[in-house]
C-alpha cells in the first residue's frame, strides 16, 4: 500500500512539500527527549513505564523500551491490542476494564504478551478477571485514587481490595497505581510540587500500613511532575507520556512561571495557506478537524511573520492574522504549528510524517488511532 506523501521520502526539502494537513515529528528532537527522560530516570534511580496514550505508536514504544523503559502504558484495551500487534511485549493498561467482553479480550491478550498488567479498583472486577484467567495467571495493580475522583479507590478503603486481589487464585498482585492527573498542568511550580507530594504522601502511608504485604511496584506520575515525584521516594516507576512530543499545554507549565521547558517540542501539525486575498489575513487548510480544540489554539513556530496568530476558521479551515510589515504570507506557504494538546490531536491522524531537518525520512502509522474501546 502506498501512502500520501510517500514519494517525498528522502527528497531534499520534502518536508515543506507535504500535502497537508500533516502530523509531523522532528526525529532528532524525539530522540533527544527519549534519551533525556531515560537519563533522568537513571540518575534518580527510578524506572520508566512511559504512557503510549500520547503517541499510540508501536515504533515509538519500541524506541522507549530500547532506551531502558520497563514496558509501556496504554489507556485503553484497544490501544494495548494495537501495540501488541506492533510487537510491543510488555504493557500496562491503566484504566479499568469491567465488561465481560472486555475481560475476555484481556485474557486473550494476556496469553500472547510477555507481560500484561491491568488495574482494578473494585472487588467485582477483580473477581471477573480471576474467573477469566485460569489458563494464564494475570498481573494486577490496584488503582489508588489520589483525590482526583476519576478512577481508583481511596487509600483508606484500599487494604481490603488489595487483600482480595492477593488472595485471588489466578491473579498476581503486582503493584499499586496512583496517577495524580489533576496536578500535572498546574502552572505554579510550588503548587504543583506541594499537590503532587501530598498525593504521594498518602500513597506512602498506605504502603507503610501494608508493611511486608505491600506490593513492590508503585506506579504513577507524569510529565508535569517527572522532576518532583522521585523526591518523595514513594513511586518506583514513572508513567510519563507527553515528554516525547510536548505541546502548548505542557510548554505553558514551565514557560508561564518563567522557566524553560525541560523537553523540546517534537510534534507539529503542518498546514498550507490556501487563500491570501486579504491584507493581514490568510486561510489555511487545518481547522477544527486538524487539532484538538479542548484548550485553545495552535502556536505557529515556522513559516509565518513574527507575531502571527492562529485561529479556527471552520471545520476544514484555519486562519492567520499577521502584520504585513514583518513579511507577507502567500498562497501555498506552509506553516508548522505546536498543537494545544498532543494526545487527542494525534488521535485525529492515521500517520506521522517523520523528518530530520527538511527531509522526510519515514512515514509511521498511528497504530492506536481510534482504539478507544
Amino acid at each position: 500500500m502506498s501512502y500520501l506523501n510517500e514519494n517525498l521520502i528522502g527528497v531534499p526539502g520534502g518536508r515543506w512539500k507535504l500535502q497537508t494537513p500533516a502530523l509531523v515529528i522532528d526525529l532528532d528532537v524525539l530522540e533527544r527527549n527519549i534519551e533525556a527522560m531515560a537519563a533522568h530516570a537513571k540518575t534518580h534511580g527510578i524506572a520508566l513505564r512511559p504512557h503510549a496514550k500520547t503517541h499510540k505508536s508501536a515504533e515509538i514504544a519500541r524506541r522507549q523500551i530500547a532506551a531502558g523503559a520497563l514496558g509501556i502504558c496504554c489507556a485503553k484495551l484497544g490501544e494495548a491490542e494495537a501495540l501488541a500487534d506492533g510487537g510491543v511485549p510488555r504493557i500496562l493498561i491503566t484504566s479499568p476494564v469491567v465488561t465481560e467482553a472486555g475481560v475476555a479480550r484481556i485474557a486473550a491478550l494476556n496469553a500472547r504478551l510477555e507481560e500484561l498488567i491491568v488495574v482494578v479498583d473494585d472487588a467485582q472486577t477483580a473477581a471477573m478477571l480471576d474467573a477469566a484467567s485460569a489458563a494464564t495467571p494475570l498481573k494486577v495493580f490496584v488503582d489508588i485514587d489520589p483525590g482526583m475522583g476519576r478512577t481508583g479507590i481511596r487509600p483508606d478503603r484500599a487494604p481490603a481490595l488489595i487483600e482480595a486481589v492477593a488472595q485471588a487464585k489466578n491473579l498476581k498482585l503486582s503493584g499499586l497505581q496512583c496517577y495524580a492527573g489533576q496536578v500535572q498542568h498546574m502552572e505554579s511550580p510550588n503548587q504543583r510540587r506541594d499537590a503532587s507530594l501530598s498525593a504521594l504522601k498518602e500513597l506512602g502511608a498506605l504502603r507503610d500500613r501494608l508493611g511486608k504485604d505491600a506490593p513492590k511496584i508503585l506506579s504513577g506520575g507524569g510529565t508535569g511532575t517527572f522532576d518532583i515525584d522521585p523526591d518523595a521516594r514513594v513511586l518506583t516507576e514513572l508513567q510519563v507520556g507527553s515528554y516525547v512530543f510536548m505541546d502548548r499545554q505542557y510548554n505553558d507549565v514551565w514557560t508561564k512561571p518563567g522557566d524553560r521547558p525541560p523537553f523540546e517540542t517534537s510534534l507539529f501539525v503542518q498546514t498550507t495557506v490556501i487563500s491570501a486575498n486579504r491584507t493581514g489575513l490568510v486561510t489555511t487548510d487545518a481547522g477544527l478537524k486538524s487539532f484538538s480544540t479542548d484548550d485553545g489554539v495552535p502556536v505557529i513556530v515556522h513559516g509565518a511573520p513574527a507575531g502571527a496568530q492562529y485561529f479556527f476558521f471552520g471545520d476544514e479551515q484555519g486562519g492567520v492574522i499577521y502584520s504585513e510589515e514583518a513579511g507577507r504570507l502567500r498562497r501555498g506557504d506552509q506553516l508548522a504549528c505546536v498543537v494545544p494538546h498532543c494526545d487527542p490531536t494525534v488521535n485525529l491522524y492515521d500517520r506521522y510524517h517523520v523528518v530530520r531537518g527538511d527531509v522526510l525520512e519515514a512515514i509511521w502509522p498511528v497504530d492506536g488511532r481510534g482504539k478507544s474501546a
